[in-house]
Parts: C-alpha cells; sequence; structure tokens
C-alpha cells in the first residue's frame, strides 16, 4: 500500500489507524516561580500553586493513549480519541449525550431571589452572565457558580476546595458553564479575574515551563498539557495574572510577539534536545541566541535520513473569543483571556494493527503539500509561485475596471495578510509568505517579526470589523520536504448569522460580497487604526 494515501481503509478490506503512546522530555525555561494562594479548604488549609512551578526538566511518562484514525476520506482530516476516556466510558456503558444540561432553575439562592419573581431559570442566570456590562450584578450571579473564601470584610478573595474521592483537592464549583461565563465576561472586575480563571494553578495543575516577560506591561506564562488531546502534549502560551487582556482591543504588538515567541522558542528548543545539540544554561533566548539555535537545526536535519527525524512538523492554533448561549451551548472552544496553543507533530504513529509498523501521522499542511505535487504533476508549474503571481496580479470578480481589485489587506517584503478570490466562513483572511518559506524552521529574524506583525494586523482589523470570535491556525510543510510550500496562516471570523449548517458542512461557503470589496473595506479600516 502506498503509505502517502491518507485513508483508514486498507486495500485488502480493513481498517487501519495508529496509537500514540506518549513518552518524552519536557526543558523547564521558566524564568521566575510565583507561588500565591488560590483559596483554602473548608478545614482552613491553605491551598497554593506550588505543583504549577516545577523546579527542572519534566520527564512525562505514561500519558493516555491517543488513537489516530485517518478519515475514510483524506480531505475529512483525521479523528483522534482520548484514549483513558474513551476506556472509562466503555467499561461504564456510558452512553455520550448530546444535549446541554438539563438544570433550569437556582431556586436555592435566596439571596437573588428578589431579581425575579420565583425561581431564577438558569438561561436567564447564564444570559446575564454572558452579557451583562454591569459588574455589580454579575457579582450577585457569583454564589451560583461556587463557594468563595471571602475575608473579614466580605470581599472575595480566592476559591473554597474539597477532597475529591481520590484525594486531589478541587475548589467548589457548583455549576461549571456558569463559573466559565462569568469568569469571562469582560466586565467582572479584574480581581475576581484572577481568582477565577486567571492565577496559576486555578484551573489545574498544569505545570509553568516557559515565560516571557518585557517591561512591566507584557508577561505570559507557558503552560505544558501534559496529557493532552494532542497527541504527545502541547504548550499554551497564555497571557498572565498581571497582564490581563480580554479583547483584541487591549492587545499590542508586545503581546502577539512574545505569544508567538514562546511558540519559537519551544519548537527550537524542544528539536534541540531531540537532536542532542547542546544548549547553554536557559531562561529566555535573545533573539541572537534564538537564530544561532534555528541555523543549528537546519544543519543538523539536513545530515539526517528520511525517517531519523521523530518530530517533523509543528502546529499552531489561537481561538479568540467567548460566548456560551443561554441555551447551554457553548459557541467557541475558547477562554476571553487572550493565549495561543502550539506543538510538535511527530513523523510516523505506531499501527495499532500491526505490531513495529508505523504509519504517517496527520498534519494539516500535509493536505497543502498533497495538492501541490498533484498540481505541479499536472501543470509542471510550481503552485505557490503561480498563486502569488494571481494573487498580485488579480482581478475583480465582476469583471469591473472603475473599482478596486486588490486582494491584500497588508503586505511587507516578507509576507502578504490578503483576503482569499474563494473565502470561506464569509469574513476570512490568510497570510502567506512571499519568499520561500515552509514552517517556522525556515523563517529566520526578519521573516518571525513580518509573521508576527501580519497576525496582530489581522485580528486587530477583524475586530474593528467586529468580529468577536476568530479561529486562526497555521498549515505548514514537514521539516524536511523539498517542496516550495509555503507557510500560510488561517484567520476565520465566526459569523453571527451562520454558526455552521449543511452549507458549510459539504464545504460550500456562501458570501453575499466580492472578494475585492471585502478586502477594499478592510485596507479603510486599517487605515484608522495605529497599530505600530
Amino acid at each position: 500500500m502506498d503509505r502517502k494515501l491518507r485513508t483508514c481503509v486498507h486495500p485488502d478490506g480493513r481498517f487501519i489507524f495508529g496509537i500514540h503512546r506518549p513518552d518524552y522530555h519536557v526543558v523547564n525555561i521558566r524564568i521566575n516561580t510565583r507561588i500565591m494562594g488560590l483559596g483554602r479548604t473548608e478545614q482552613g488549609e491553605e491551598v497554593k500553586n506550588q505543583v504549577n512551578f516545577p523546579q527542572g526538566d519534566l520527564e512525562i511518562t505514561g500519558a493516555q493513549p491517543i488513537y489516530e484514525i485517518p478519515n475514510a476520506f483524506p480531505f475529512w482530516g483525521t479523528t483522534y480519541i482520548l484514549g483513558d476516556v474513551a476506556m472509562k466510558r466503555a467499561e461504564s456503558k456510558e452512553v455520550l449525550s448530546l444535549s446541554p444540561s438539563g438544570k433550569t432553575s437556582f431556586s436555592e439562592w435566596e439571596d437573588l431571589r428578589g431579581l425575579y419573581p420565583g425561581d431564577i431559570p438558569r438561561p436567564v442566570a447564564l444570559a446575564i452572565a454572558q452579557t451583562c456590562k454591569s459588574s455589580e450584578l454579575l457579582e450577585m450571579l457569583l454564589p451560583l457558580a461556587a463557594v468563595f473564601q471571602r475575608d473579614d470584610s466580605g470581599q472575595i478573595i480566592g476559591l473554597r476546595y474539597e477532597r475529591a474521592s481520590n484525594g486531589a483537592l478541587r475548589p467548589k464549583i457548583l455549576d461549571h458553564d456558569l463559573y466559565e461565563t462569568l469568569g469571562n465576561n469582560p466586565a467582572l472586575p479584574d480581581h475576581l479575574k484572577q481568582v477565577m480563571l486567571l492565577r496559576p494553578g486555578v484551573q489545574g495543575t498544569s505545570p509553568i515551563v516557559g515565560e516571557y516577560v518585557k517591561k512591566d506591561r507584557c508577561h505570559i506564562w507557558e503552560y505544558l498539557r501534559a496529557n493532552s488531546y494532542i497527541p504527545w502534549g502541547h504548550f499554551a502560551a497564555n497571557m498572565a495574572e498581571d497582564s490581563i487582556r480580554y479583547s483584541v482591543d487591549e492587545l499590542d504588538l508586545d503581546d502577539i510577539t512574545g505569544l508567538r515567541y514562546l511558540y519559537y522558542q519551544r519548537i527550537y528548543v524542544s528539536l534541540a534536545h531531540e537532536l542532542g545539540i547542546g544548549l547553554s544554561e536557559l531562561g529566555l533566548l535573545s533573539q541572537e541566541e534564538l537564530e544561532e539555535l534555528r541555523c543549528r537545526l537546519q544543519e543538523k536535519i539536513a545530515e539526517l535520513a528520511l525517517g531519523e527525524l521523530r518530530f517533523s512538523a509543528t502546529l499552531w492554533g489561537w481561538n479568540y473569543g467567548y460566548d456560551f448561549s443561554p441555551s447551554g451551548f457553548r459557541l467557541h472552544a475558547s477562554h476571553q483571556q487572550i493565549h495561543q496553543q502550539f506543538a510538535l507533530i511527530p513523523e510516523t504513529v505506531q499501527d495499532a494493527a500491526s505490531s513495529g509498523s508505523t504509519m504517517p501521522s496527520y498534519a494539516v499542511g500535509d493536505l497543502v503539500s498533497s495538492f501541490v505535487e498533484d498540481f505541479e504533476g499536472f501543470y509542471e508549474r510550481p503552485f505557490f509561485k503561480t498563486y502569488i503571481k494571481a494573487l498580485l496580479e488579480n482581478r475583480r470578480t465582476d469583471g469591473r475596471k472603475d473599482l478596486e481589485g486588490d486582494l491584500f489587506v497588508y503586505r511587507d517584503e516578507n509576507v502578504m495578510l490578503f483576503v482569499p478570490k474563494a473565502q470561506r466562513f464569509h469574513g476570512e483572511l490568510n497570510i502567506i509568505t512571499l519568499k520561500g518559506v515552509g514552517n517556522i524552521l525556515e523563517a529566520d529574524t526578519s521573516m518571525r517579526q513580518s509573521l508576527d506583525k501580519a497576525i496582530f494586523v489581522g485580528v486587530k482589523v477583524l475586530s474593528a470589523m467586529g468580529a468577536r470570535m476568530i479561529t486562526s491556525f497555521e498549515l505548514s510543510k514537514r521539516f524536511h520536504s523539498p517542496l516550495d510550500q509555503r507557510l500560510m496562516y488561517c484567520l476565520i471570523p465566526k459569523h453571527p448569522q451562520s454558526p455552521g449548517a449543511f452549507s458549510e458542512q459539504q464545504s460550500r461557503w456562501i458570501t453575499a460580497h466580492f472578494p475585492e470589496d471585502y478586502a477594499r473595506a478592510l485596507r479603510g479600516k486599517l487605515e484608522g487604526l495605529s497599530l505600530f
């Protein structure tokens, strides 16, 4: 069987799929340790977050197995099954529910009874938690969400903790949906955001293994999600509790630079450890040190034979914005505090049905690689050079010459932020490298800075157009690929009237504007913003 053909259907009439059994090493690059209290137990025991600040590197062993199943049709991607969770459900014969929580009211809460006659409907409380701009009213809803620790004056200073059946301490949260929705409302006072969501440790025991600090304004923690739905773990760069960013409007270029810097640094340092490249004492690498390390990695990878590199691609993504429906449906896979996620992707995964055999592991950029090979084989022309030429020489879709025909929104000598000729999701923007750079290992300092600026401009201008939820992700080529495949990013806003119906599920994207007019509108918005 040609292993380049990504499908779970074997020619023999059976299914093939992979299983990841992650064991890996994590280099700890954190600069500072910030131990703080999170709350107290009912017995008065103080709960602190020291578990989130480990000393030294981490060895991750026994992470849950992840099953990787290519779709029967390659253009529908790949499915990942959380092994431990699925096994527990199989043993308990639990049926997966597709309905929201059945809880409908908060009749037991007397202190809020005066707000409404009779019981407080839960959908009303959720609607207030999501949309209300009154901090006083939001605080009145807090007792419905969790039990808090208060000081002598009654002010909330932490959470009340209880012990789970396994002995672990956990916050006493009464309604998780309401808790998260309140904590993600920008109108909630900052000290309550910190108590509920932002202090390291309040959302779990994930270790902090990296940090970015610039002056007194920009502070970012890098969390390790060790037992992750992304095989081999992933990292999350979260704006810290002393750098609260609940909106793109509050974001500046230093913030984006810091978030992305942790991505570049983590990938480079992790690959260096994999390849046995010695590193000096680590903290935050300087730009010069980062660039030197990148060049060393390229030289080392060039010496390796195909198949000798365990991790050969990257994953980067950003879900911006939060919304929760009063009917109980979460409308975006995110939390409001600005963050980004990233990981290394292995070259292969163990074939679950054949001992000692492997199969290709999925990366979304591989779909682009396959198409580029097909295009160049069919037309005998390089796809990306041809694509960039078409973008730069675009003619209006309606053929008119009295209106603007440009698709670009922003560009410099390295990258272009543009409206794709065939948009998805009504408001999509793309970023493409104008030079032969296909992944972040090929991106020098100048290119990395250009990418960061383009992402910053993209989310800023989409926000100026009214976008409140944006999904961004990277499409890149494998580190050893000889293809002229350009590094790309997709920035996709969620449209308020189109959450994803049958048209979108068929990849039929319906819009009511020409792409050239959307690009013109974005350029107009950009002219009114002071970004740099």
